[in-house]
């Protein structure tokens, strides 16, 4: 409460020096803003030559209306773009509701909804990798092919714990993430979102598995999308790789943090998945 007060003083002390300036401004007399104005149309304006004497003339009988007209030019002039800026309001509000379903019905996503079983029909395992990362190359989302056996231990553990939380690097810090499996899709979505909407949080990341080849060519099929206005490609990448090492990987300590998030949440402690995630490595 200390440093907002002290940030609101600062505020009020800059707006008292700008008014400062601006009373200064306006005890200048119309004539010599009037000319001022003049000196910099001269730069500006390509037509000035061709209207020179006119505004010559209004400028040195009327400076006042002079000013007004030149001031609401200026008024009709279109305003600029601004730089779009990452949103987070947007999640403070509700995903709207499935169609009547509950979160427990979420419908197993399938292959042929987004691209066309044909073109990997009667392919090696190589070359629909390949077709997989070709089709993608120019969308903005995150895909992978993954090894079935690496799969089914992803699988797994995820009925062993369906929910976890993985910290997120941010400027001033760390920002947690809820994740869920449903069906084989895996939903992520900001801790604070959640906190507020349960489980209509919406959702930040989707990890999507397809296993139409997992049998065959013993190959599952990834694909993430993100929201941009929440997190980029590179922190949607970072959620990526640490639900692998957690879900896919048999590393100890990362283990033992999904069992006591599952069975001993008075136990588990938030700064260890930080310190897991400092620790980052790929094995």
């Amino acid at each position: 409460m200390a440093i907002a007060i002290r940030q609101s003083i600062n505020s009020l002390r800059a707006i008292r020096v700008q008014s400062v300036f601006i009373h200064r401004g306006i005890s200048m007399s119309a004539k010599l803003r009037a000319e001022e104005a003049i000196e910099e149309m001269k730069k500006k304006n390509p037509y000035y030559e061709k209207y020179a004497s006119k505004i010559a003339a209004l400028q040195q009988t009327s400076p006042d209306e002079f000013l007004n007209r030149l001031e609401s030019v200026g008024k009709k002039s279109p305003p600029k773009k601004m730089e779009k800026e990452r949103n987070y309001s947007e999640l403070l509000n509700p995903k709207k509701p499935l169609d009547g379903k509950s979160a427990d019905e979420v419908p197993f996503k399938k292959l042929n909804d987004i691209m066309k079983l044909d073109l990997l029909q009667d392919k090696t395992a190589d070359e629909i990798k390949d077709i997989w990362l070709q089709y993608h190359k120019e969308k903005d989302v995150l895909v992978a092919t993954i090894p079935t056996e690496t799969y089914k231990l992803l699988e797994q553990r995820s009925k062993e714990h369906p929910i976890f939380l993985l910290p997120l690097p941010r400027s001033q810090g760390f920002e947690f993430f809820l994740l869920q499996f449903a069906s084989n899709t895996v939903h992520f979505t900001p801790l604070l979102c959640y906190q507020v909407h349960k489980e209509n949080a919406p959702e930040c990341l989707s990890v999507v598995h397809y296993t139409e080849f997992s049998e065959k060519l013993g190959t599952v099929l990834m694909r993430g999308e993100f929201d941009s206005n929440v997190i980029n490609a590179q922190e949607a990448q970072c959620l990526v790789n640490q639900l692998q090492l957690y879900y896919s990987q048999n590393i100890l300590t990362k283990l033992e943090l999904l069992k006591k998030f599952t069975h001993e949440p008075d136990n588990f402690k938030h700064m260890d998945i930080i310190n897991e995630l400092e620790n980052l490595s790929i094995k």
